[in-house]
């Protein structure tokens, strides 16, 4: 519901209502600061918790250790140390565990609500804002952000509403209203570009293993001269290449990425921990273990499903009807390297743009990331994406959500007492 009257007084207006924004207007309230606004430019508050994870959303990840946590954050790293100790992983489940929602670990390390399901964390969140007095105005994008130094700031909407306020905490995610309010009020903000994508590769035939999962895949990816390195598990798409380890790897190349228009170099290793020399040995080895057996029928590596195997075959032209008494030593030579050491051209991202993170925002050394305020507009604050921050896939891009809105909330209670 929208206020009557076109100005309002407010102790903190949060501008947005992500994970981040509801973070600090829940500890900011629940410190004991009264009169507390979130201002969301849509229609649905939370609607990324909402959809997150498939719908299951991935609170945090089961790192605990600050000097750990920070690894997964291509933009951040060192610098977010300093959140992290005061707020880190263990925080996060506690916090969420003292508000209702208790959270299981996967195998994996990811963290979900019990329920599966992430209404429980949008409910939470929706809740306990409630309970705590903050208001939530929605379809309120905010036009203008002015700072009037001691006495506040003035918020003006696109609706014609305006709000004063003591505080104000910028909270608006990768949207560029929020890069565009704090370039207003003297801000650096690094430009943004995708992250966390699939890649396109000029690979047809890999097209017939879509579906196919891999674990253990060793990829290498060669940009301009600069090298990133990614080990883990894999999906085969229609498209080219999806899955965890994909998506961390183009989470720490994503600026280079972006700098040369997603064209690249890939190497794959589709084999893992085994060698070009080992490869070979175990291949060469056949012709005596299995003379009589084709190449087709008989795989030496089972991990390998027989689809992908025949595919391997069919890519480097080698009839599946061969004997393997009968396999030539440069076709030995060639089918060691398609199966340890291939060489794919990147043709771009994944066709979908599935991306829900961007690497850029605020620069972080104009923040003071024990609470969250500005170096150069006291009175305001930032958290979440906005900043220049972003991490893997796993949880880890929620978690820097959690601990700088709760800084944030912390800061601007203390600066207001």
């Amino acid at each position: 519901m929208l206020p009557s009257i076109s100005s309002h007084n407010f102790n903190l207006v949060v501008i947005g209502g992500g994970p981040a924004g509801f973070m600090g207007a829940i500890n900011a309230a629940e410190e004991g600061v009264e009169s507390v606004l979130i201002l969301e430019a849509s229609s649905k508050p939370l609607e990324k918790v909402l959809i997150s994870g498939g719908g299951r959303c991935n609170v945090t990840n089961a790192c605990w250790d600050p000097c750990e946590l920070v690894l997964n954050y291509p933009r951040g790293k060192l610098p977010l140390f300093t959140a992290f100790s005061r707020f880190c992983t263990g925080d996060a489940v506690e916090w969420f565990s003292n508000h209702g929602v208790e959270l299981n670990i996967e195998m994996d390390g990811r963290m979900f609500p019990s329920s599966n399901s992430s209404i429980e964390v949008v409910n939470c969140l929706r809740r306990y804002a409630k309970n705590s007095g903050v208001k939530v105005y929605t379809k309120s994008a905010v036009k203008s952000l002015e700072s009037l130094g001691k006495e506040g700031f003035i918020v003006v909407c696109r609706n014609g509403l305006t709000f004063r306020s003591k505080k104000v905490l910028l909270a608006t995610g990768g949207h560029p209203s929020g890069y565009r309010l704090a370039k207003d009020l003297g801000h650096k903000c690094i430009f943004s570009v995708p992250s966390l994508f699939t890649l396109s590769l000029d690979a047809p035939w890999l097209s017939k293993c879509a579906g196919f999962v891999l674990d253990d895949v060793h990829m290498s990816l060669n940009i301009d001269g600069q090298r990133y390195n990614e080990a883990g598990t894999i999906l085969i798409t229609h498209w080219g290449l999806s899955g965890p380890a994909v998506l961390r790897l183009t989470s720490f190349a994503a600026r280079s990425l972006h700098s040369k228009n997603y064209i690249g170099s890939l190497n794959i290793n589709w084999l893992g921990n085994f060698d070009l020399s080992s490869v070979k040995s175990i291949i060469a080895s056949y012709r005596y273990k299995k003379p009589r057996s084709l190449l087709g029928s008989e795989r030496p590596f089972h991990f390998l499903s027989k689809r992908f195997w025949l595919s391997i075959l069919k890519q480097i032209g080698v009839n599946p009807s061969l004997r393997w008494a009968d396999l030539p030593r440069d076709v030995e030579r060639c089918l060691s390297e398609a199966l340890c050491s291939s060489n794919y051209l990147i043709s771009g991202r994944g066709k979908f743009g599935e991306e829900f993170v961007t690497a850029g925002g605020v620069d972080l050394s104009e923040v003071n990331l024990e609470n969250m305020e500005s170096r150069h507009c006291k009175g305001l604050f930032f958290a979440g994406e906005l900043l220049n921050v972003d991490g893997v896939t796993g949880g880890f891009n929620f978690q820097h959500c959690w601990s700088t809105g709760w800084l944030a909330g912390k800061g601007i209670a203390s600066s207001i007492k």
